[in-house]
């Protein structure tokens, strides 16, 4: 006798981005906020003075720090503003009413963690209440802040000197108030006005935001996030205000940075897309539902769900590269020696500067006469609309020195369409393993990458492996801790930092093979990462790409982007004058190229207008396909093995072979 056991099928739906983006400033938290501290000013003007009683005081003041909470939550996830300055001050503000015991900073690397681990018993701080046994629950509900300074102290070495100071502080401060008050005869006062109704929140939020959402689940949300918390459904027209939206809970840890009056509308966006997954959903009175129990439950509550298309990323509409004349929106300083430059790309060439997550573009200008072209990666996400590259100062360089010091918004570029191909495909379904490792500048292409990655593939994870000096010459810092932030369960980040003391010292030092041989042995072994993404100097490349090849790695999953190719001489022998015949932007051209002359070259001696950046085999933006006769490559440090096998080359390293060549850029 054989038995079968039916394998799951597939999601038959993709999981895109909610489209619930976060707001340039959230009104409703600003609402709730202003409410509460209101309240909580009330209450605590008529404690003092006695005109209600002590009880109402008391719930009015507990009820505004509840409300706080959210307010401080949000912040944690960056959800209330696009500003990273807002959401600090919020969150710095709602944190001193929630708990004076540790900082905002602490409390947002603490919480992080929380969705990261949940559900995981030794990393997990909130699992001290969501994993507790029932008859221990009331106690631990009002002994939230205990998991967590503890939680903190074993982290303390990871965590930036001024964050720790900062708890530290407020710690001192804390006790120093409580003691003050105590021989002051002011103790009762203070405890009415603040130390009561701040336990009672914090005894509701430990119920209502980790017992609720977590108890009685034993997936982790690494190993299954559909199931590591929970939404409750029934009676929302009083839960879900009662709740502050919590009670779609299970939304929030998908997508952490929705911001939370956002919830439900996500969930009815993808509620085919969350019930093909498994997702753990529970009725107010606790009963479990499956995927088939909750849509009998659903039409028994004549309630319907909408779907949202995939956003996926497209390609430049144009045919060949070709110049546009674009206005600068905006140059942001993000570090001593680099500067986010952002464009106001016209309407109607927004289809010819789409891209793909990797590519890059070339910027061409006049400098005292001189025309100046450099090429430079797209560093923001494909899916955000925005088109933004970052440029770091090389000393003596014309352009890099020209952006530090008088590129200004409202100034104009010629930018050139978007080429290269660092990326990789993406599938709203795939469920992937994906590794960076960049150092320096080599972040911008990355960024991207990475972003646009987890936007569109709701089930893959990224690791990025970044290597700087120091903290101050790490570009984009705090754009990759909002990112860790929002994606706190499937993005991780690991800082290599070669010239500070106060790094962790397994970290010390510079992303190399050694380093890289000790993490491949560990957790980033070659069998449990599907693609692999190095950028950076020529010399780490190209010792990390060998190495991993080494270990087993697919030539085509390990894509490599170098800045620099290497400028080599003018060379003749061995080769013959040829006919080279050109496609370009629709247009037929025949040009004579003279021995030793590469294709590109004998291109602009015609005075044809080629795309070109580098001049060195690295960034691809010449690229074209050889369609008759044959070329020799020299060097090529941007096209992947499949694409030369197509027939693809780079002109500016290409030599014919044969008396008659025919190139078409339009390919």
């Amino acid at each position: 006798m054989s038995a079968t056991t039916a394998r799951p099928t597939a999601p038959r739906h993709a999981l895109p981005d909610p489209g619930e983006r976060v707001p340039s400033i959230s009104l409703p938290i600003v609402a709730i906020f202003t409410g509460a501290l209101t309240v909580f000013t009330l209450s605590t003007w008529a404690a003092l003075t006695d005109r209600l009683p002590t009880l109402a005081t008391v719930l009015l003041s507990a009820t505004a720090i509840f409300v706080l909470f959210t307010v401080l939550h949000d912040a944690a996830h960056y959800s209330v503003s696009t500003r990273r300055w807002v959401n600090v001050a919020f969150g710095r503000v709602a944190m001193f009413f929630v708990s004076p015991l540790i900082s905002f900073k602490s409390f947002a690397f603490i919480h992080i963690e929380h969705h990261r681990n949940t559900n995981d018993e030794d990393n997990d701080p909130d699992h001290f209440v969501s994993g507790a046994p029932l008859w221990q629950v009331p106690v631990r509900f009002a002994l939230m802040h205990v998991p967590y300074l503890a939680f903190l102290v074993r982290n303390v070495r990871r965590r930036p000197r001024a964050e720790v100071l900062e708890t530290a502080a407020l710690l001192v401060l804390s006790g120093v108030v409580i003691v003050a008050c105590a021989l002051t005869g002011h103790l009762w006062t203070l405890a009415v006005v603040y130390l009561i109704p701040e336990r009672v929140a914090m005894f509701v939020l430990a119920w209502w935001f980790d017992w609720l959402p977590h108890h009685d689940l034993e997936d982790t949300q690494q190993e299954n996030r559909y199931r590591a918390t929970r939404n409750r459904v029934g009676s929302e027209w009083i839960l879900t205000p009662l709740l502050l939206s919590q009670n779609y809970h299970l939304v929030h840890h998908l997508h952490p940075s929705i911001p939370f009056h956002r919830y439900v509308a996500a969930w009815r966006r993808n509620e085919e897309a969350y019930l093909e997954r498994d997702a753990a959903i529970g009725t107010v009175f606790g009963q479990q539902l499956d995927a088939d129990e909750y849509r009998d439950w659903k039409r028994l509550n004549g309630k319907l769900a909408r779907l949202l298309p995939v956003r996926m990323p497209k390609r430049s509409s144009a045919h060949a590269a070709k110049l546009h004349p674009v206005r600068v929106a905006g140059v942001d300083r993000l570090t001593d020696d680099s500067v986010l430059i952002r464009f106001d790309v016209p309407g109607e060439l927004s289809e010819q500067f789409s891209f793909e997550p990797g590519q890059h573009i070339s910027v061409r200008t006049d400098l005292g006469g001189e025309d100046v072209r450099r090429n430079y990666s797209i560093c923001s996400s494909a899916t955000s609309g925005t088109l933004a590259i970052a440029v770091k100062h090389i000393p003596g360089g014309a352009f890099s020195t020209f952006a530090m010091e008088q590129l200004r918004p409202g100034d104009s570029l010629d930018l050139m369409t978007p080429t290269g191909s660092f990326g990789t495909a993406l599938d709203p379904l795939a469920t992937k393993s994906y590794v960076a490792v960049v150092a320096g500048s080599g972040i911008t292409p990355v960024l991207s990458i990475l972003q646009t990655t987890l936007a569109v593939e709701t089930e893959s994870r990224f690791t990025l492996v970044y290597g700087n000096r120091d903290a101050d010459s790490t570009m984009f810092r705090a754009e990759l801790d909002d990112l860790e932030a929002r994606y706190a369960d499937r993005l991780r980040i690991i800082h290599v930092r070669s010239r500070d003391p106060r790094h962790p010292a397994d970290l010390r030092g510079r992303v190399d093979r050694p380093r890289l041989e000790t993490w491949l042995a560990a957790d980033l072994a070659v069998a449990d990462v599907d693609e692999w993404f190095l950028c950076g100097p020529v010399e780490m490349v190209g010792d990390l790409h060998g190495l991993l090849l080494e270990h087993g790695a697919e030539p085509d999953r390990v894509h490599v982007e170098l800045f620099h190719g290497y400028q080599t001489a003018s060379v003749t022998d061995g080769f013959e004058p040829a006919t080279v015949a050109i496609s370009l932007r629709g247009s037929q051209h025949e040009v004579d190229l003279d021995a030793g002359d590469t294709v590109l070259e004998s291109a602009l001696k015609a005075g044809l207008d080629a795309p070109y950046a580098c001049l060195g085999g690295a960034c691809g933006t010449c690229r074209a396909k050889v369609v008759l006769g044959s070329v020799a490559m020299e060097q090529n440090f941007a096209l992947s093995p499949a694409v030369v096998e197509e027939g693809y080359v780079l002109p500016c390293q290409s030599r014919p072979t044969t008396p008659t060549v025919r190139v078409d850029y339009d390919a």
